[in-house]
């Protein structure tokens, strides 16, 4: 099936003008995300995803989202979504790498895209081509569900000075980044984003990753591990909405249009609100918690961790041909925009610095 990804405002004004249609049809349906109801900005777009869906159809698609506190099954939305216990779902689509390791690359992957270029390959660079390719065999569809931009490399309670304190090190970090650091000694593990917080407080692990100020804020890790790291194995988290396919299918191509129109909407909202609060928490953490300490790991660790990161990916490639299609799509992409980022972005900012000098 070959979806429409760009819905125009015209198209959303002639679903809205079918109402006499669209009146006759009800639709009800559930929605599952792998974060609480209350975790902003993330349940955030599903639960504006469903404002719009009703009030675009006059009330008549209506979807009821619930968070991890209602199913218990945060790291299982996948196969609830396959399975039709909930119509879509709202996670990270790295989160199912052991199911299909192709999956990572529609959330992110270290030191790839950051998000500008990663939307331009997905929506101009035959990503949503590849990504529906992908998640066909679960018999799902998946569509962008809101950016972090770049994530910072998590929360230490130690400082990282070599190669040698990673060994050893408990930490909570997922995705291929978690391979990536599995290779350098760490023990790796994923914990669902309700229990991260006691474990790190209760020395079950020694560091996390989560996000960056917007959400880690919230969450109080800085209240317990003062070394904050910059970022490499997450420079542009794609969520995700996952679509039941048969249910998605059942729908009037009128109410399909107004979905993928409300996902497209709402993934943007996510990235301006994550953005715009990680400027207000910063601002915040560092006037209240001055003995936090923003960390760059050493030259030395991320020659190795990017090393390390180029193995896996190339071992993946050999045995998985999807693996290997997607790795060079983004590869390819990646080398073609990170031309224009150079002369664009990074000689922008670089500018200024040396004007401040």
């Amino acid at each position: 099936m070959k979806l429409v990804y760009r819905i125009s405002i015209a198209m959303i004004a002639l679903a809205l003008l079918a109402s006499p249609a669209l009146a006759a049809k009800k639709v009800r349906w559930k929605l599952a995300m792998s974060w609480s109801s209350t975790l902003t900005p993330f349940a955030t777009a599903p639960i504006n995803l469903a404002k719009m869906v009703e009030e675009m159809s006059g009330g008549n698609f209506t979807i009821k989202v619930e968070g991890a506190e209602k199913h218990k099954a945060a790291l299982g939305i996948l196969d609830m979504t396959k399975g039709g216990q909930y119509q879509m779902g709202h996670s990270a689509s790295y989160y199912w790498k052991g199911k299909d390791i192709t999956t990572v690359f529609y959330c992110t992957v270290p030191f790839g895209m950051n998000a500008d270029e990663q939307n331009a390959w997905f929506y101009k660079g035959g990503g949503m081509e590849l990504m529906e390719k992908t998640y066909a065999k679960f018999d799902v569809l998946s569509f962008p569900g809101g950016n972090t931009g770049v994530q910072m490399g998590g929360w230490f309670r130690k400082e990282i000075k070599s190669l040698d304190d990673l060994k050893g090190l408990k930490m909570r970090i997922p995705g291929l980044a978690g391979e990536v650091f599995a290779k350098l000694g760490v023990n790796v593990t994923n914990i669902p984003p309700g229990e991260l917080y006691t474990s790190l407080d209760r020395g079950t692990i020694d560091a996390l990753e989560w996000v960056g100020p917007a959400m880690d804020i919230k969450m109080g890790f800085h209240k317990i591990a003062p070394y904050y790291y910059t970022g490499w194995h997450e420079p542009a988290t794609e969520l995700q909405f996952l679509v039941n396919k048969k249910d998605f299918n059942k729908l009037p191509p009128e109410y399909q249009t107004m979905l993928v129109t409300a996902m497209k909407a709402v993934t943007a909202d996510m990235f301006i609100d994550n953005y715009a609060g990680s400027i207000d928490a910063w601002a915040q953490m560092k006037t209240e918690f001055p003995n936090i300490q923003v960390k760059t790991f050493p030259k030395e660790v991320l020659k190795a961790m990017k090393k390390a990161s180029d193995e896996i990916n190339d071992e993946y490639a050999a045995k998985d041909p999807s693996f290997k299609e997607v790795l060079e799509s983004q590869r390819a992409y990646t080398k073609k925009a990170r031309a224009w980022t150079t002369i664009g972005e990074y000689n922008y900012i670089k500018t200024l610095q040396e004007l401040a000098e």
